[in-house]
């Protein structure tokens, strides 16, 4: 959505809110789409003391790869993000504005922007997930596997033959 924000820069204490929805699901990778549904947005825009700020709430389903086991899961995530919006960059080169030229906003781009640097670098179905055995690659979450607890490490084989003399 693109909002023509010129009446709010001009006009103090002046508001505006909106609500939209927009397409995240071109992001993808290894062939699974990773928000296949539209991503709802609450925006508020505001004009407080010359100085005009956004708030945008975003809620979404996010399906998913366990980083651990590897089976599909989903999960609603919701964010807010705050940003304040200038229609010319500062001089000093601060990176904590947004700029709005020509008093428009094209806030999909924002927020989808938002969301990509917000979300977790990893995806876990659960804290407590086991994942998977290094040795068969059985879901240790479904039950243990038949492989030993643990293998003696070939390089100390001499050391262990030691021991049993």
């Amino acid at each position: 959505m693109i909002l023509n924000l010129k009446k709010i820069f001009l006009n103090e204490n002046e508001h505006l809110e909106a609500k939209t929805e927009f397409d995240m699901s071109d992001i993808s990778a290894g062939g699974m789409t990773f928000i296949p549904e539209p991503v709802s947005a609450e925006i508020k825009v505001g004009n407080h003391a010359g100085l005009v700020s956004l708030k945008a709430d975003v809620c979404f389903r996010y399906h998913f790869l366990c980083d651990r086991c590897c089976e599909h899961f989903s999960r609603d995530f919701a964010y807010g993000f705050s940003h304040i919006l200038v229609t010319d960059p500062p001089e000093d080169g601060d990176d904590d504005y947004i700029e709005a030229p020509d008093y428009m906003l094209d806030t999909d781009a924002l927020l989808r922007d938002d969301i990509l640097l917000e979300l977790p670098s990893k995806f876990l179905c659960k804290d407590s997930c086991k994942g998977l055995c290094p040795k068969c690659g059985k879901n240790l979450n479904e039950g243990k596997c038949n492989c030993p607890e643990r293998e003696p490490d070939p390089r100390l084989a001499a050391l262990s033959r030691l021991l049993e003399e």
